[in-house]
C-alpha cells in the first residue's frame, strides 16, 4: 500500500430540519389548535482514530464526507428524525488543521478517540411551540440552521518510540530489519527508502518498543533538499533518536564526525524541539573494519565531536551488537515518560547524558 502522510478533505455536517406549520384537523374538534412539530438536528462529522490504519491514502480517492440532514417536522406534534452522524476513520497520529485558518483542531492519538470537526445544524421550531394565550393560531416556524462546512488538512505524524537518523546508505533500513520483523527495501544506492517504515522490537513479555526509519537526509534537508523536509516531522513524537553513522565510509563520503555535524545543523534548522531530543551515536558497518582501525575511528569521532552520550558499535548486516543496543534502548525507554502522557517529571535527571546499565 502506498504511504501517504498528507491529505485535504472536505467535511459537511447535516442541516437541521425545518419546523412544521400545521393545525389539528379532526372530526368533532373544530378548534384543534397548532400541532406542527420541530425538525430534527443535523448529523455531525467526527474523525475517529483507528489503530488498524497506517496511511492517509484512502483520502486521495474520497475527499468529501457528509453527515445526514435532519428531517423536517410534521403535523400531530411529530418531531423530525435527527440526521445520522458521519464517522471517518484515520490512522493514529493524525493532526487535523483547518485549511482556511491554519488552526490546529486536534490530534487523534488513541484507538477509538473521536474528534468533532463539523457540528450539525440545530433543528427548526414548529408552530406548536409558538402558541400562547394571546397567539392561539400561530403560523410561524423557523428553518433549521445549516451544518458546518470545512476544508481540513490531515497530517500524519508517526507514533514511534525511537527514530533512526542518518545520511543515505548509513544502514537505517538494514538496522530496522535486523531489530524487528519490518522488511523495508535495502539496496546499495542512495534513497532506497522513499517513505517511513515502522518496526516493533520485542524483548520478551510486555517489553517492546516501536522504531521509525525515515528516508536518508542530506545537507539542506530542512530547506527542502532531498526527501528530508517532508519526513523529518515523523521524528517529532519519538522519545529518543539513534544517529547512525557509516563507519567504513566510501570514496567521496564525508568524514564520520562531519556527517554528525551536518545532520545536527539540519535538526536545528527544522526545529529546536527536534534538535534537543536525546540522541545516541550508533557506529555501523563494523564488520568491514579490523579491530585496530575500529578503535582508532571510534576514538577519533568521540574526540572530534566531544561526544558525552552513549556510543554503540554495530553491524546491521551481521547483527553484531544488535542485542546490546536493543536492551539499552528498552532500559532507557522504561525510564523516560511517554510523550502522550501528562508532563510529569521522570526519575532522575533526564537532561544529563545517559549511559546503558552494565
Amino acid at each position: 500500500m502506498k504511504f501517504v502522510d498528507e491529505a485535504v478533505i472536505h467535511v459537511e455536517a447535516g442541516d437541521g430540519g425545518g419546523g412544521c406549520v400545521s393545525f389539528r384537523r379532526e372530526k368533532f374538534i373544530p378548534k384543534g389548535g397548532p400541532d406542527g412539530g420541530d425538525g430534527g438536528d443535523g448529523g455531525s462529522v467526527y474523525l475517529v482514530g483507528d489503530v488498524n490504519l497506517n496511511t492517509l491514502v484512502d483520502f486521495r480517492h474520497k475527499r468529501r464526507h457528509r453527515a445526514e440532514r435532519g428531517q423536517n417536522g410534521m403535523g400531530r406534534n411529530m418531531r423530525g428524525r435527527s440526521g445520522a452522524d458521519a464517522f471517518v476513520k484515520v490512522p493514529l497520529g493524525t493532526r487535523v488543521r483547518d485549511a482556511d485558518t491554519d488552526e490546529v483542531i486536534g490530534e487523534l492519538l488513541t484507538h477509538g478517540q473521536r474528534l468533532l470537526v463539523a457540528q450539525g445544524g440545530f433543528h427548526g421550531i414548529g408552530n406548536a411551540r409558538y402558541k400562547s394565550s394571546t397567539n392561539r393560531a400561530p403560523r410561524q416556524s423557523t428553518p433549521g440552521t445549516p451544518g458546518e462546512r470545512r476544508t481540513l488538512q490531515l497530517e500524519l505524524l508517526l507514533l514511534a518510540d525511537v527514530g533512526l537518523l542518518g545520511l543515505p546508505n548509513a544502514g537505517k533500513s538494514s538496522l530496522i530489519r535486523s531489530l524487528s520483523s519490518a522488511k523495508p527495501k535495502v539496496a546499495d544506492y542512495p534513497f532506497t527508502t522513499l517513505h517511513p517504515n515502522l518496526g516493533v522490537v520485542s524483548l520478551g513479555s510486555k517489553r517492546s518498543f516501536v522504531v521509525a526509519d525515515i528516508p536518508g537526509l542530506i545537507e539542506g534537508a530542512a530547506g527542502g533538499a532531498g526527501l528530508g523536509t517532508r519526513f523529518l516531522k515523523h521524528l517529532s513524537r519519538t522519545r529518543l533518536l539513534l544517529h547512525l553513522v557509516d563507519l567504513a565510509g566510501f570514496e567521496g563520503a564525508q568524514e564520520p564526525a562531519e556527517q554528525v555535524r551536518t545532520l545536527e545543523r539540519e535538526l536545528a534548522e527544522f526545529g529546536q524541539d527536534l534538535a534537543d531530543k536525546e540522541r545516541w551515536l550508533v557506529l555501523n558497518k563494523i564488520d568491514l573494519l579490523d579491530a585496530q582501525t575500529l578503535d582508532q575511528r571510534r576514538e577519533a569521532i568521540v574526540r572530534e565531536l566531544a561526544w558525552s552520550g552513549p556510543v554503540f558499535l554495530i553491524s546491521a548486516a551481521t547483527g553484531s551488537g544488535r542485542e546490546v543496543l536493543a536492551e539499552a534502548l528498552m532500559q532507557r525507554l522504561e525510564q523516560l515518560p511517554h510523550p502522550l502522557a501528562a508532563d510529569t517529571p521522570a526519575d532522575g535527571d533526564d537532561d544529563a547524558p545517559w549511559h546503558p546499565l552494565d
